[in-house]
């Protein structure tokens, strides 16, 4: 697991319940995923040839959260197999867990349009990344 990715809570975020909607959780994902690859990647990565698309997400809703809290997410790899992987997120505020999600992604070459093998770099990245408190 990496250093968790602090999100801001917008208030358009907010239902007429006062939390956090709940289709934002993807959003939230999406962004700390963005962050997470950016910075795990490297800047010079080509994600045209060595992209990823997204294939499935699943989340689960434990807590709300709200306008004031500060949520942070955490990143770990659940599965990886030769051309798609599975990322499993804990969202956190003040260190309790409010959410679960996962990412289903395939490595993709968007110049080819065309599924391929993970990259030997971002499969090693992400082997490095398996749950260490299970």
């Amino acid at each position: 697991m990496i250093k968790g990715i602090k999100i801001q809570i917008r208030f358009s975020d907010i239902d007429v319940l006062g939390h956090v909607n709940n289709a934002v959780y993807l959003s939230y994902f999406e962004v700390a995923r963005v962050i997470f690859f950016s910075n795990l990647m490297g800047e010079d990565w080509d994600w045209h040839r060595n992209g990823v698309v997204l294939r499935k997400n699943v989340i689960e809703y434990i807590k709300p959260v709200v306008l004031n809290d500060v949520p942070e997410i955490f990143i770990h790899t659940q599965r990886i197999g030769k051309k798609s992987f599975t990322l499993e997120y804990d969202l956190k505020v003040k260190n309790e867990l409010r959410s679960t999600g996962s990412s289903v992604l395939v490595s993709y070459d968007s110049e080819k349009m065309i599924s391929k093998d993970i990259p030997a770099k971002m499969k090693g990245v992400l082997s490095e990344l398996f749950r260490d408190d299970i």
